[in-house]
C-alpha cells in the first residue's frame, strides 16, 4: 500500500511561508523520487490537512514542518487527522525539533551573514516564536548553546518573540553585559514571515544584524524524511 508523506506546516498570512513550504516539500521530493510527497496546512492557506488526507491513495504520515513540540504539534494536527475520513490509515510523525542538522543550517546562515567561528567579540541571540508550553521553550534554549559549540563567540542567549520577558532588547544587553561588543539574531524560524519580519525591524532599529531564518535546506528537507521515515517503521512494526 502506497505511504504519502504530508508535509504540514502551520500555514501563515504571509505567502512566503507557505512557498517556503512547499520548496521542502520540493527538496524531500528530490531525495525520494519514489515517495507520494504532499503539503498540507493546519490553517490561512490551503489545501487544508483534512482536505488532502481524505485524498490519499493509502496510508499517510503526517509529518510537521515544526519546530517546536507544542500546541500545534500536539493539539491542532490529531484534532484535524481524527477529522478526516481515513483517520484510521493515518500516523503522525514528530516535529522537526532541536535536530542537530538543523542547529548546522542555523549556525550557516549566522557565518552567511558575515561572521566568524573564532570572532570572540561576538554575541549570537538565537530568536524563537516561543510556546506557552514551558518544556517547549526549555528545548527550543538548549540551541543556543549547541550553536556556539566549536565557536570563540563571546555569548550566546535566547529570546522569544511572542513573550515580553526578557524582551529582544534586554536581551542584547544581556549579551553586552557578558562581553560582546556586537551582536547578530540567529532567528530559529523555519521561514520568513509577520513574526520573523517583527524582529528583523527591532534588528536594524537596535543596529544589529540578523541572518537568515533555516529556510529550504537539504537539511530540512533530509530531518523531514528522518521523522517520517521513524513512523513509518513503528506503523510498520506495530
Amino acid at each position: 500500500m502506497t505511504t504519502s508523506l504530508v508535509l504540514t506546516a502551520h500555514g501563515s498570512a504571509d505567502p512566503r511561508s507557505a512557498a517556503n513550504a512547499r520548496a521542502v516539500a520540493r527538496q524531500v521530493a528530490r531525495l525520494r523520487p519514489d515517495l507520494d510527497v504532499r503539503v498540507a496546512f493546519c490553517e490561512h492557506n490551503a489545501p487544508g490537512l483534512v482536505e488532502v488526507l481524505n485524498t490519499c491513495p493509502g496510508e499517510a504520515v503526517v509529518t510537521p514542518l515544526l519546530l517546536a513540540d507544542a500546541y500545534h504539534a500536539r493539539v491542532d494536527i490529531p484534532a484535524q487527522i481524527a477529522e478526516c475520513a481515513v483517520s484510521d490509515r493515518v500516523r503522525q510523525a514528530g516535529v522537526l525539533g532541536e535536530d542537530d542538522r538543523l542547529i548546522s543550517v542555523a549556525r550557516q546562515r549566522v557565518m552567511q551573514s558575515g561572521v566568524s567561528r573564532l570572532d570572540d567579540t561576538l554575541g549570537v541571540l538565537v530568536v524563537a516564536i516561543g510556546s506557552s508550553n514551558p518544556a517547549a521553550n526549555s528545548r527550543t534554549a538548549d540551541v543556543a548553546p549547541r550553536l556556539a559549540a566549536g565557536t570563540r563567540w563571546a555569548a550566546v542567549t535566547t529570546a522569544f518573540a511572542t513573550h515580553p520577558k526578557p524582551s529582544l532588547a534586554e536581551s542584547v544587553q544581556r549579551l553586552h553585559d557578558r562581553g560582546a561588543r556586537r551582536v547578530v539574531v540567529a532567528p530559529w524560524f523555519l521561514a520568513p514571515g509577520r513574526i520573523p519580519d517583527r524582529v528583523e525591524r527591532f534588528a536594524a532599529e537596535a543596529g544589529v544584524a540578523m541572518a537568515a531564518p533555516l529556510g529550504a535546506h537539504p537539511w530540512v528537507a533530509h530531518t523531514v524524511l528522518d521523522r517520517f521515515d521513524h513512523a513509518a517503521a513503528e506503523r510498520a512494526a506495530a
